[in-house]
């Protein structure tokens, strides 16, 4: 009697083993995934997470950004969203946007459809799914100020639609059910003056550019900005701009962003960040918290 064939996956997407992390990440930093998917939509995705252990430590990402990886990587899973899950659809006031889409391409897109409200997005150097799950903001605005609706994914791979009022939305924090990812949002805006909007995007993305050093490797902000002050003027009243250990730096432009100026290892980075946390509360008395998010394991 011949032994069964085995089963063969209903998943498409492409499934990665070992796959260095610096290659996705914004501080181009980080060690390996043991595996890294890349789903071809949201029915492919949901097969995937089916087929994984119960158990299985999960990691997702977008453009990486946010996001410092350990040099001896993640013992897990990576679910890889960017280039994937990237539709925007407008319908009068509503903007159905997927969890891959950058935070820019929304803003843009509102704007030329005239709708007003997002204009704030295309500050935030990330795509929706990370936006989503820590209320990212630039500028001013907030991620969950337009959400109306999410749709998320369970480890199961059950998918989900989700009221707004359901999560519970701080300063970059959102609390949402646990092991539930983003899939995607309905976002509700107000009908207005798209000139003026595409305008206001074009100021907005010139002042970050003014005032934070793009084009250098970083996660965006490092740590948050604590009750009534910011973060960079604690860090830079510390003396600490241009403060380097090994290839990681504190940007001489805007003191809360750390840079790998071309050499850093994620453990480089990740001891700068521990010390200017602790200058900054030995010398300013304030502790601050990391924005941020530490994943992995050290070399």
């Amino acid at each position: 009697m011949m032994a069964a064939a085995p089963r063969r996956p209903a998943w498409r997407g492409e499934l990665c083993h070992d796959e260095p992390l610096k290659r996705y990440t914004s501080w181009r930093v980080g060690g390996p995934a043991r595996c890294l998917y890349r789903p071809i939509d949201a029915a492919d995705l949901a097969e995937f997470l089916s087929d994984l252990p119960s158990d299985e430590p999960l990691l997702w990402l977008g453009l990486g950004s946010n996001l410092l990886v350990r040099d001896g990587g993640f013992r897990g899973t990576v679910v890889m969203l960017q280039g994937r899950l990237n539709a925007v659809s407008i319908e009068v006031q509503r903007v159905q946007v997927e969890a891959g889409v950058t935070c820019a391409k929304v803003a843009r897109a509102c704007a030329r459809a005239g709708l007003t409200g997002a204009a704030f997005l295309a500050g935030i150097p990330g795509t929706m799914g990370g936006a989503l799950a820590m209320n990212a903001g630039a500028f001013g605005g907030e991620t969950w100020s337009i959400v109306q609706g999410v749709t998320t994914i369970d480890r199961a791979g059950v998918i989900h639609e989700r009221r707004a009022e359901e999560f519970q939305a701080a300063y970059r924090e959102v609390r949402r059910p646990a092991e539930e990812w983003f899939l995607g949002c309905t976002l509700r805006l107000v009908q207005g003056d798209g000139a003026a909007e595409q305008a206001a995007i074009r100021a907005l993305l010139d002042r970050r550019a003014a005032t934070q050093p793009i084009g250098q490797p970083s996660c965006g902000s490092t740590f948050r900005n604590p009750p009534g002050d910011y973060a960079a003027r604690l860090i830079e009243a510390s003396g600490l701009k241009g403060h380097s250990i090994g290839g990681a730096q504190v940007s001489g432009k805007h003191a809360n962003f750390i840079i790998n100026t071309g050499t850093a290892s994620a453990d480089d980075i990740e001891r700068l960040i521990g010390f200017v946390l602790s200058e900054v509360e030995l010398r300013q008395g304030v502790r601050l918290h990391t924005e941020v998010h530490i994943v992995g394991e050290p070399a």
